[in-house]
């Protein structure tokens, strides 16, 4: 069952580039930490993140009110735990060496799978605030997870010249950004 109200065009966009901004930020970091980025690596970050951005949604309105108050008690702080661990993780290794680096690939295994949760934690939100408005759920979530798919895939490719450029200063910066954006969700959070 699909609800019954729809959400307009502009709001809708506007609601999934909000969502996709964290993803975008997240895929600009990974693209420096990269370097040169296959097409391989950008599809794999792409579909991963617009991927969970369309579930989350879809997770989030299915389960309506009954769990919102479980959820809503640490949804910040699993978001927040995500990013910090990821972007210590990044400042580690950029003070490690190319060795650890190399064998580090976010778009591979569980970083892949903890950057696309920390980024989608949000979408669960809105989600479940559809499904009490008895919005239809399924054009929303495509929407917010192509806007997320094509703004993770530029972001990958724009960190590429930032690394370049400004070299392990980036990878650091890159992670302090992924704290930030936990730190973000975290007081966002604990001030409503």
């Amino acid at each position: 069952m699909a609800g019954g109200a729809t959400v307009d065009t502009i709001t809708l966009l506007g609601i999934a580039l909000g969502l996709a901004m964290d993803a975008f930020a997240v895929a600009i970091v990974t693209g420096i930490v990269l370097g040169d980025v296959s097409g391989r690596q950008t599809f794999r970050l792409a579909w991963h993140f617009g991927f969970f951005q369309f579930m989350m949604p879809v997770i989030g309105w299915r389960a309506g009110l009954s769990v919102e108050r479980y959820i809503s008690g640490y949804d910040h702080w699993l978001a927040f735990g995500l990013l910090a661990f990821i972007g210590g993780r990044m400042i580690y290794e950029a003070f490690w060496g190319d060795a650890e680096r190399a064998a580090s690939d976010p778009t591979r295994g569980i970083s892949l799978v903890l950057l696309s949760l920390a980024t989608s934690v949000d979408a669960l939100a809105v989600g479940l605030s559809l499904g009490v408005l008895r919005i239809r759920i399924w054009y929303p979530a495509v929407v917010i997870g192509i806007v997320a798919c094509v703004l993770t895939a530029a972001g990958m490719h724009l960190g590429r010249p930032l690394g370049a450029r400004f070299g392990r200063r980036m990878e650091i910066a890159g992670g302090l950004v992924l704290i930030g954006i936990g730190v973000k969700i975290l007081w966002q959070h604990l001030l409503h």
